[in-house]
């Protein structure tokens, strides 16, 4: 008998471990990723000119964004793996690449935002090779954008998402939904360009899974 209790006891001891733990994974799911929506981003718009008859200005540099923490890193860490994206005009690069510091790439997925759930296995990511040869193809049609000659209008294409590995080679998905400052409904070439607005999806166990 004199060891009989100790046995009873570790067993309950054991049992009450046990349901603690099913009772902590019960209050504590593991919850999905949620989208965020970024507005007004500057992609180095233009200012007008001090000179009367001269071009608007622009500083020629991308607005740098680290999709992990939202924010906006400072142009100065363009050599740094803390940014993934950046913007300038209708340019959009990625923090990998030889001319790059990241692990990151891109791939133009043709497909809705919401329905996207999985990195396609087919995906095959491009990285920046140079200044003029980018990931996402900075082409009217051919990446995330249509431009229109007539009303020199920029409009993003639907069923357009970009696939982004991140500088730390993590996934997301980004969808384009503004070109214009305040994100108009039916923008006219007298809105200001070069803000957007767009949302997007970060994974951040590492995973393919997009929701």
């Amino acid at each position: 008998m004199k060891t009989t209790y100790p046995v009873l006891l570790l067993a309950a001891a054991m049992s009450l471990l046990l349901a603690c733990n099913d009772d902590d994974t019960a209050t504590n799911p593991v919850l999905p990723v949620q989208a965020q929506t970024v507005t007004n981003l500057p992609a180095d718009p233009t200012t007008p000119s001090s000179t009367t008859g001269q071009p608007p200005l622009s500083t020629g540099k991308y607005t740098l964004f680290n999709l992990r923490d939202n924010k906006t890193v400072a142009n100065t860490d363009s050599a740094s793996t803390k940014w993934d994206i950046g913007f300038r005009g209708t340019s959009i690069i990625v923090n990998g690449g030889p001319i790059r510091s990241g692990q990151g790439g891109a791939y133009v997925h043709t497909g809705t935002f919401d329905e996207l759930t999985t990195l396609p296995t087919s995906a095959t990511f491009a990285q920046d090779q140079s200044p003029s040869s980018l990931a996402i193809p900075a082409v009217s049609g051919a990446g995330w954008y249509n431009y229109n000659s007539s009303t020199n209008l920029v409009t993003p294409i639907p069923g357009r998402v970009l696939v982004i590995r991140t500088g730390d080679n993590k996934y997301a998905k980004v969808e384009i939904l503004s070109y214009y400052e305040n994100a108009p409904a039916a923008p006219t070439s007298a809105n200001r360009s070069r803000f957007y607005t767009f949302r997007y999806l970060y994974q951040p166990d590492g995973s393919m899974k997009l929701n």
